[in-house]
């Protein structure tokens, strides 16, 4: 009986002390998992502050990547079809640089009012045809300033060859407010509105009413071309009113060695018929 309860007692102190170490004894560290990182959506910016009443040109637009819960309301994402659809957009407010542009804060070329709110007030909105040549090769933009230049042609059996080609700007710093329907005229580069390059077809100018008469006429007289100014040319410079001959633009009207070329854009001249004789002709 002894040697039992020794041997009790003797298991009853190692059940202590294993249950101590037990106590004692660090806890398992559970290996640490790594968050994922937030999902990051990108949303369209402005590039540099726009005016309001600006219409948005491919260089206005940037894109900023922003964690998905912290997307403005109404922001639009960067996608392809997005660009596309806000370019010749007007913007109703002024957009700093970095800002996120909505869709409440345009108004978008379809939308109802959009031209009538493009044009100052007292303009009015005037459409011209234009191929790849008379539109410079899709390089307008809404914004530009252009000349209107018409090239007509006369009847050859009524005047003389250095005169049946005239040419002359019949309006001069036209601002371009739209090109085709879609208001836009060309794309960045590589972008899915490249193809638009090559369709367009109209532009659409702001000018005042008597100046639409103007360009109305123009229209049937000959073919319109459009002349792109420089950035920051005064809108008041006036373009050179006066005609532009065949005869003022190419020699081969003239017989050679004669001065004939250059008196046929309306010069006088005299001819010395001998001692008394002297005619002055003018030329048409």
């Amino acid at each position: 009986m002894r040697i039992v309860l020794i041997l009790v007692f003797v298991a009853g102190l190692g059940g202590l002390g294993l249950l101590g170490m037990l106590a004692l004894a660090p806890p398992p560290q559970v290996a640490a998992v790594d968050a994922p990182p937030p999902a990051r959506i990108g949303i369209l910016v402005a590039t540099r502050a726009v005016q309001a009443g600006t219409l948005l040109k491919p260089e206005d637009l940037g894109a900023r990547e922003i964690p998905v819960e912290d997307m403005p309301l109404g922001a639009l994402r960067d996608t392809p079809e997005a660009r596309l659809d806000v370019i010749g957009a007007m913007v109703r407010r002024t957009v700093a640089p970095g800002d996120a542009l909505r869709l409440d804060g345009m108004l978008r070329p379809g939308e109802n009012g959009f031209l009538a709110a493009v044009l100052a007030p007292g303009m009015r909105a005037v459409t011209v045809g234009v191929d790849a040549v008379t539109g410079t090769a899709g390089l307008i933009w809404p914004g530009d300033r252009v000349d209107v230049i018409l090239t007509q042609a006369f009847d050859e059996n009524d005047i003389a060859p250095a005169r049946r080609v005239a040419g002359e700007t019949v309006l001069s710093a036209a601002r371009v407010i739209a090109v085709d329907r879609h208001l836009v005229q060309g794309m960045q580069p590589a972008a899915v509105g490249d193809s638009l390059r090559e369709t367009n077809r109209t532009v659409t100018l702001e000018v005042t009413p008597e100046q639409a008469t103007r360009v109305a006429v123009a229209t049937r007289l000959g073919r319109l071309s459009l002349s792109l100014r420089a950035a920051g040319t005064p809108a008041e410079e006036p373009a050179a009113q006066r005609p532009v001959w065949g005869g003022d633009v190419s020699a081969a009207f003239a017989p050679a060695g004669t001065p004939t070329a250059a008196a046929a854009s309306g010069a006088r001249i005299r001819v010395f018929g001998g001692p008394g004789r002297v005619e002055e002709i003018q030329f048409r």
